[in-house]
């Protein structure tokens, strides 16, 4: 008889603990954000929360799936790109945690340093608002440019007030800006995209942004989810010492955590 009724506890206690366990879906870019949140998601399955990992490959589908309600959660974006988005197309989203820096870099393969850029050098940037004025500011931070203070983070080739060199810009889609590398004479690349391209974000820069720039990456949600328990969950998980660990292991530099 007892065993009986140990037996019937012992069911009613693993199902208690899966009516307890929930699923989300969170959305990444390919890469670093996709290896963490691998690492993250076997934190958050210690802690009762399963994560369904969905990877894009570009960066403007995880926010408009987001504001769908194709995922709960999403993690590939720095705070000014979230809050463009936010600001042009009406999306309902906050940030609730910072996650890692990728330094950008300036990446070449006919020249060795920025200084060897000739007179009317071609330069590749991405084309989104946030990331071409990122790279405009790290050209500008060298000293190779100077743009319209005035305008803050929100800067394109037009704000550039002065070009020694007359470098050209040519704007291309974030993804596609490795591939350039044959064709331009240097390359402003995310650390996401080098790395996927099979180049070290630590080692291969000609240039490379300062670790204290604004672009620390952020995970975003629904405001109305803003203060959900699985919202909480998640953050501890990704913010918990062995994804920290997992991120020095891995990334040896390339990637910083924010936290």
């Amino acid at each position: 008889m007892k065993k009986l009724i140990l037996a019937a506890s012992l069911a009613a206690l693993f199902s208690a603990s899966a009516a307890l366990a929930e699923t989300i879906k969170v959305g990444v870019t390919g890469g670093p954000h996709a290896q963490i949140m691998e690492k993250v998601k076997e934190v958050a399955a210690t802690k009762g929360l399963d994560i369904e990992i969905l990877e894009f490959s570009d960066y403007v589908v995880p926010n408009q799936a987001l504001a769908d309600g194709d995922l709960n959660a999403n993690s590939f974006q720095h705070q000014p790109y979230l809050d463009n988005q936010v600001k042009d197309r009406g999306f309902d989203l906050v940030s609730v945690a910072q996650t890692v820096n990728f330094p950008m870099g300036v990446y070449s393969k006919k020249v060795k340093s920025l200084d060897e850029l000739a007179e009317g050098a071609t330069v590749a940037i991405p084309n989104d608002p946030t990331n071409g004025g990122r790279a405009l500011l790290i050209l500008a931070d060298k000293g190779l440019i100077k743009v319209d203070a005035a305008k803050g983070l929100k800067i394109g080739p037009a704000d550039v007030t002065e070009n020694p060199k007359n470098l050209e810009f040519v704007e291309l889609d974030a993804a596609q800006l490795p591939r350039a590398l044959d064709d331009v004479d240097a390359s402003v690349i995310n650390t996401n995209y080098a790395l996927e391209a099979g180049l070290d974000p630590a080692k291969d820069p000609i240039a490379r942004e300062g670790e204290k720039a604004p672009y620390i990456n952020v995970i975003a949600v629904k405001s109305a989810d803003k203060d959900a328990a699985w919202v909480k969950t998640l953050v501890e998980s990704y913010h918990s010492d062995a994804v920290k660990a997992f991120i020095v292991e891995q990334f040896k530099g390339a990637v910083i955590s924010a936290w």
